[in-house]
């Protein structure tokens, strides 16, 4: 006899093993159908999987979160199997679930987009076949010889620690997996292949050089239609392509990964970086710089040489070993030790755009989005342990009245301890409870990511909402209390004795080139005023009036309105219409009636014209707009 617990604390009794389908069909055969794995004691099981003791169950169906992800991981089971009916040279290595979708690394005969249908139509078949998943499990023995064909799957099975090794089927079709997967292929309703780039084996240029299928799949064939739309919407917002036509950044080979910001774009660029500033003051940081190279033994002191290592770029300045920073933290404790501390000077927040350089390989090379030289808006508080609480919930705060200031939604994830990691169980569990209080006490709902902390300590991870529903990773709160004992800070207690501070890292904006290149996509270059590159084009009717112009250019410049004179030989119709193309929220055209009168005819974005505007009705709305960094309204 088996009792089954359900979240609502609800008891079903059985009298054999059952399975997990047998507990969903206990139910309703309505939530049978729509059930797509279960959880039992926090780990999730396939439905196959029978059930020889009390326990709680929870059963994931396809409104559940993870459902998706068990979707798409069965999917990229269905898509390789297509790959080998297809392909009978196709030796598969890896095909995991990453956001939006999955991908599989396969080692074949080279193929493009124009062989997708192909793929997809064999993906149908298998589809509409409706294969039930069957997991098996083997000895690592058994294993080998299942796959002793493909050196990839040997390579893996070899590195396996267990003994025994689970396999699922599908029909004739095998592969290594964990599982789980859904309970048959024919829950896969909406599925396309989307794209296909190379991957090198085990992300080694030295090793074989693989091709790498990507695809996503829905429950629902409208969910997907929906994406495919919002893919659409995102190849018009693309920042490269716009960033290119409004003259804000560019790539070159010289410098791989690393922008180039043009002079608009560093309009834009001191624009974020001016808000940032009010802000930070406001809150009470101050502003540090550090260098961007430090010596060797700085960076096995705080760790970042044993933990990082593979990702720094290294020198050597007078026979001596240094390293480009990749993070802004040691810098951090090196400028806290140079003066003692009370505790009446706690919290310390000081804050630095610090330029960091981490070596990307060249295939994750994306635009602004993955650069290998970037500039984070970096700042470290150190405080005392009962300040904790009521400093988390201060970043937390700013976090939010930064991401509003750019209509950005956001959601917060809680990151626990990794593998990979310093410091004592002791340290981080206080450090992990201090971040849940905070988040608890800040009211705003969130998920725990078990494992996912950085390697110095847990972390709130948050994550931002573009116009297209698309989310980022940007900000993160880190609490540390690893490095102020690597470095030996200390702040001088009310009982005049030495006291370890603890310590957060923390960013908001997170990459300042990747925020960039989001909000070129947010806006999709329709940018409000206080942060457009240029606020006005000023438009002479002929060239007798272009030094009137240029005149009222430099009066607008002398208040700190960014604008420019359009003199080129087109007619002022194409002119305007290149500058609304162009998203330029002031379009200021100059006739002779504009010059006797000493007035302005200006046009919106939002089409409305206003004649006849004499230079202070004109400045005076605009400057309080650009001051208050109004994110929508009318600026006239």
């Amino acid at each position: 006899m088996i009792n089954i617990t359900f979240p609502d604390n609800s008891i079903k009794t059985f009298e054999e093993y059952p399975k997990g389908m047998d507990v969903a069909r206990g139910i309703s055969e309505g939530l049978a159908r729509n059930c797509v794995a279960m959880e039992i004691e926090g780990q999730l099981f396939d439905l196959d999987q029978e059930i020889r003791e009390d326990c709680n169950i929870r059963l994931v169906t396809t409104k559940d979160a993870e459902a998706v992800e068990i979707l798409r991981h069965s999917c990229a089971h269905v898509m390789a199997e297509a790959v080998q009916n297809l392909y009978s040279d196709a030796k598969l290595t890896i095909g995991p679930v990453v956001e939006d979708g999955f991908y599989y690394d396969i080692d074949m005969t080279p193929i493009s987009e124009d062989d997708f249908p192909a793929i997809e139509a064999e993906m149908q078949k298998i589809i509409k076949a409706k294969k039930p998943f069957e997991r098996s499990v083997v000895s690592k023995e058994e294993a080998l010889e299942l796959f002793k064909d493909n050196p990839y799957k040997v390579e893996l099975i070899k590195e396996l620690k267990d003994e025994t090794i689970s396999i699922y089927k599908q029909g004739g079709f095998m592969d290594l997996c964990r599982g789980p997967h859904i309970p048959q292929t024919g829950m896969i309703k909406g599925v396309k292949l989307m794209k296909t780039s190379g991957a090198y084996w085990r992300a080694d240029q030295e090793r074989e050089q693989l091709q790498r299928l990507y695809g996503t799949a829905f429950f629902d064939k409208k969910e997907l239609k929906q994406y495919i739309h919002m893919i659409e919407e995102a190849k018009k917002r693309d920042h490269r392509k716009i960033g290119t036509r409004m003259g804000l950044f560019s790539f070159h080979q010289e410098a791989a990964g690393m922008p180039f910001f043009h002079a608009k774009g560093m309009d834009m660029w001191n624009a974020l970086l001016d808000y940032w500033r009010d802000e930070h003051r406001a809150a009470g940081y101050v502003e540090t710089k550090t260098p961007v190279m430090l010596s060797r033994h700085l960076w096995e002191k705080s760790g970042h040489w044993e933990n990082y290592r593979e990702n720094m770029y290294t020198s050597v300045v007078d026979e001596e070993e240094y390293a480009i920073k990749p993070m802004n933290c040691p810098g951090g404790m090196i400028l806290y030790k140079t003066e003692s501390h009370s505790y009446r000077d706690l919290p310390l927040r000081a804050g630095e755009i610090g330029l960091v350089h981490r070596h990307e390989l060249s295939g994750a090379l994306s635009g602004l989005f993955r650069v290998r030289a970037f500039h984070q808006d970096d700042a470290h508080i150190f405080m005392t342990p009962d300040q904790i609480e009521g400093e988390i919930l201060g970043v937390l705060q700013l976090v939010e009245r930064v991401y509003s200031r750019f209509g950005l939604g956001f959601h917060l994830e809680l990151s626990t301890r990794p593998k990979k990691s310093i410091g004592s169980d002791e340290r981080w569990e206080e450090a992990t409870s201090g971040l849940k209080n905070a988040l608890d006490k800040y009211g705003k709902e969130y998920v725990i990511n078990e494992g996912d902390g950085a390697f110095y300590g847990p972390k709130i991870d948050i994550h931002i909402k573009d116009a297209l529903g698309r989310t980022w990773q940007c900000g993160t709160i880190q609490l540390d209390m690893a490095l102020p004992e690597r470095f030996d800070l200390t702040y001088k207690g009310a009982d005049n004795e030495k006291h370890r501070p603890v310590m957060i890292h923390r960013v908001i904006y997170g990459s300042i080139e990747r925020f960039f290149g989001i909000l070129v996509e947010h806006f999709a270059g329709k940018f409000p005023l206080w942060l457009a590159p240029v606020q006005a084009v000023i438009l002479p009717i002929n060239d007798d009036l272009t030094d009137h112009a240029e005149a009222v250019k430099a009066d607008l410049e002398a208040q700190g309105i960014r604008c420019e004179v359009d003199t080129r030989t087109e007619s002022l119709k194409k002119k305007i219409r290149e500058a609304q193309v162009n998203y330029v929220p002031l379009i200021i055209t100059i006739g002779e009636k504009e010059r006797a009168s000493a007035t302005l005819s200006v046009r919106t974005l939002d089409g409305k014209v206003r004649m006849g505007l004499n230079m202070d009705d004109f400045i005076t709305p605009v400057l309080a707009n650009i001051k208050a960094r109004t994110l929508e309204g009318e600026i006239l």
